[in-house]
């Protein structure tokens, strides 16, 4: 089973902490009360060996009853799920041999809890007022609102002038592909425009999470804007990579996603990960597309249709110089699809042109 990564890791903490959340109003009791809190998420054998003294709880989690407890100093421990306050008033004694950054006893602790358990260690700073998330060497200060809001704002119009950019460059793409002049070049552009739109995504997405219920708005404008990019760069992938099986697809993507934002706006990287050698004189190498992606925009057509014509024809000019008749021959394709396809990829042509004249 795949591991998460950090930004995941990260997002199912935001998604566990998020305004709408009982847990996250029983923070803020806290919070508003300054009476700072250490407060550990789980109970398991390596949270055992840290924590000393206290009382065992054992009832349902409620705010009000997490505010309670924090008025004592010592450490709060929840259930994994975080439905049942275990016990209260503990002492967490975590390995002082554990490196910490921190300078505050409270927060000090909470990070050293954090390494060695695994878990997730909540600190409520008594005097700052911030809200601190530990788990392993993550660590995330909970932001105010307001200032959240005004960076998703700020994110979404970033967002919409990227999607402008990468429209027109899929345009643009189109054109090529219909005319045969597509360069490695033109689409390691579009695939570097198409990453770019997907982090964007990805920093909102984060900001939608600790929004909680407060985001749905910011939510709703994300997936107007960029629903369906992410399945466009696997056609898009697929059409070009010297490799189009799914394994090294979900491996080139996934090796696109750990690009830094430097090796984004390079090509090389990008046309190596393609499969193509000689990376410089590769980028004004002249490419034909496959034709999944134009293929995918015809309604109603299954990808093992797609995958059949691709089969056949091998690449996408092949498939519009084809006739009816030899459409008609395809395994899988009647009379009536093969006039689809044919129809569907003279509409999209003729779109495309209008959309490129605006």
């Amino acid at each position: 089973m795949k591991e998460p990564n950090q930004l995941e890791i990260m997002n199912q903490l935001l998604q566990m902490v998020a305004p709408g959340t009982a847990f996250r109003d029983g923070l803020e009791n806290v919070l508003r009360a300054k009476t700072g809190a250490l407060i550990v998420v789980g109970y398991s054998p390596e949270v055992m060996e840290v924590v000393d003294g206290g009382f065992s709880i054992n009832c349902d989690f409620s705010p009000n009853y997490l505010y309670e407890l924090a008025k004592m100093d010592g450490a709060i421990i929840l259930s994994e799920d975080r439905r049942r306050i275990l016990y209260a008033n503990t002492q967490l004694i975590p390995d002082s041999s554990i490196a910490s950054s921190e300078t505050g006893i409270r927060h000090r602790t909470a990070e050293r809890v954090a390494k060695q358990t695994g878990k997730l260690v909540v600190s409520i700073s008594q005097r700052r007022n911030i809200i601190t998330l530990y788990q392993g060497q993550l660590r995330y200060s909970l932001k105010d609102m307001a200032v959240i809001l005004t960076k998703a704002n700020q994110a979404i119009q970033t967002l919409e002038k990227y999607k402008a950019v990468l429209g027109q460059s899929f345009t643009n793409l189109s054109a090529s592909e219909f005319e045969e002049l597509v360069t490695l070049q033109e689409v390691v552009h579009v695939i570097k425009r198409v990453e770019m739109v997907i982090r964007v995504k990805m920093e909102i997405k984060r900001y939608v999470n600790e929004l909680g219920t407060e985001g749905r708005l910011i939510s709703m404008q994300m997936e107007e804007l960029v629903g369906g990019v992410e399945e466009e760069l696997w056609f898009l992938l697929k059409d070009y990579a010297k490799d189009a099986s799914e394994e090294r697809i979900r491996e080139i993507r996934a090796a696109i996603r750990k690009l830094t934002s430097d090796e984004l706006l390079d090509s090389p990287p990008i046309i190596k990960l393609l499969g193509y050698a000689g990376v410089g004189s590769a980028a004004e190498e002249t490419v034909a597309p496959r034709g999944y992606r134009l293929l995918s925009k015809i309604p109603r057509l299954p990808a093992t249709i797609m995958h059949n014509l691709v089969e056949q024809f091998d690449h996408l000019p092949h498939i519009l110089m084809a006739t009816i008749e030899e459409l008609d021959a395809v395994d899988g394709i009647g009379e009536v699809r093969a006039r689809a396809i044919k129809d569907g990829l003279k509409r999209i042509q003729e779109q495309m042109f209008i959309d490129r004249q605006i």
